[in-house]
């Protein structure tokens, strides 16, 4: 009668794992769809600026979006966001160094302002030349990664992201996608490294901080077990 009465431990054991795996997949979409359209939406808002100031310039058959900007643009930066996003926390947990820098919404809605006032300042502000320019940006590039994150992850990545972001611009420009308006850096503009590094480690510190939510969830779950 005793034996009969004992409920089996098997399924007590799978639940919280299943449960687990399921709640991680669906963290992960909601993150990305969320990280794509703030992309998205920081793509028109940046492009903008750009082509307000005639910093880029599109073919008039393509310009098609209310934005004035054309329509693949926001897709991909949003597409673009979302990986960068889901990277960063990741390689984190693949080098095992937690990143704990100012973990929390207010530093990181500052460090997208900052992002915005780098990107405002390449197209409105002027300078005596490309030059100064460039390396002014570089300068506030470094100290929105020094300000806002510290880690040799991050800014490893930010590295990465803005030579592979400018490679690709490069690309388009020389198959006449778009173009640049005085270009000094073979087809582009010398800064844009610069605002595709900080566009990295903004998208990285939103990431990160959209991560935190499935870390607490998973602690409360292994709590309750």
């Amino acid at each position: 009668m005793a034996e009969s009465d004992a409920t089996p431990t098997l399924p007590k054991k799978c639940g919280p794992y299943i449960s687990s795996v399921t709640s991680h997949g669906m963290n992960l979409v909601i993150r990305g769809i969320v990280l794509f359209f703030i992309g998205v939406f920081l793509a028109l808002i940046l492009n903008l600026l750009q082509i307000q100031r005639n910093v880029t310039l599109f073919p008039p058959d393509v310009i098609t979006s209310i934005f004035s900007s054309a329509w693949w643009v926001p897709p991909c930066c949003g597409t673009a966001s979302a990986v960068i996003g889901l990277l960063y926390p990741c390689m984190d947990r693949h080098l095992g160094e937690p990143h704990k820098f100012k973990r929390e919404w207010s530093s990181v809605m500052r460090c997208v302002a900052v992002f915005v006032g780098i990107n405002h300042a390449s197209a409105k502000v002027d300078f005596a030349n490309n030059i100064q320019l460039s390396l002014t940006l570089a300068a506030l590039s470094i100290g929105l990664w020094w300000t806002f994150d510290r880690s040799r992850s991050g800014f490893g990545l930010g590295v990465g992201i803005a030579f592979l972001a400018t490679l690709v611009s490069q690309l388009l420009v020389y198959n006449g996608v778009y173009q640049y308006t005085s270009p000094d850096f073979l087809y582009v503009r010398s800064w844009l490294p610069c605002i595709f590094f900080a566009g990295g480690i903004t998208m990285g510190n939103i990431g990160r901080q959209l991560a935190m939510y499935e870390c607490k969830v998973i602690a409360e779950k292994s709590h309750e077990d």
